[in-house]
């Protein structure tokens, strides 16, 4: 058998097709059977599909030569070309102390090839696949680290000994705000790294 069910054909196999039904058109052999039939026959596939076939080729040979149109949704996996890519940029980055999200790895993937875009619960799955893990990483509090954060605390520990007398009190009212929320505690410790 040269196809097998719901798949389609190759140019290949449409060529064989039109070349078995024309050699059955020209003998003719006893009893009389159609060419068709017997081209199917031969070749182990349906009246439908030889029909089918040369109907496309009557209308335009050159359609022989068309590969089969992709059918069903495209495929979403990341190619494995960016693997290697993707662990250098995991390991640079756990390296230097950077926080790494999926959305840094996807913008990394865009960089490499615009044409690839996906989607962010694709490449989880994906760096799972490659051996990476989710989790608590090496380097923590986050928030506490980053340069700005630093600047900002020294700026008003400077800001906050100018306003005190040579007592102990205040020169001017201090006012606290609570920022709570703006805490190194709640910033998100997990990282890609990878499992080795």
């Amino acid at each position: 058998m040269i196809s097998s069910r719901g798949r389609p054909l190759s140019p290949e196999t449409k060529k064989l097709i039109v070349s078995v039904k024309q050699y059955f058109d020209g003998k003719k052999f006893k009893p009389m059977e159609p060419s068709v039939k017997r081209t199917a026959d031969s070749l182990g596939i349906g009246v439908a599909t030889v029909k089918r076939v040369m109907a496309d080729y009557n209308r335009d040979p050159k359609l022989l030569d068309e590969p089969p149109k992709t059918r069903g949704r495209p495929v979403h996996a990341v190619n494995a070309t960016h693997q290697e890519a993707v662990r250098a940029y995991i390991r640079l980055a756990n390296k230097q102390g950077k926080y790494i999200t999926l959305s840094d790895i996807g913008d990394l993937l865009k960089e490499r090839s615009e044409k690839d875009l996906f989607h962010i619960a694709t490449l989880a799955r994906t760096l799972n696949r490659w051996g990476f893990e989710f989790g608590k990483g090496t380097r923590s509090q986050h928030l506490k680290e980053k340069d700005h954060v630093i600047a900002a605390r020294q700026r008003y520990l400077r800001k906050k000994r100018d306003n005190r007398a040579s007592g102990g009190d205040t020169i001017r009212p201090e006012v606290y705000l609570d920022e709570s929320y703006v805490n190194k505690n709640h910033s998100n410790d997990f990282i890609w790294y990878s499992g080795e």
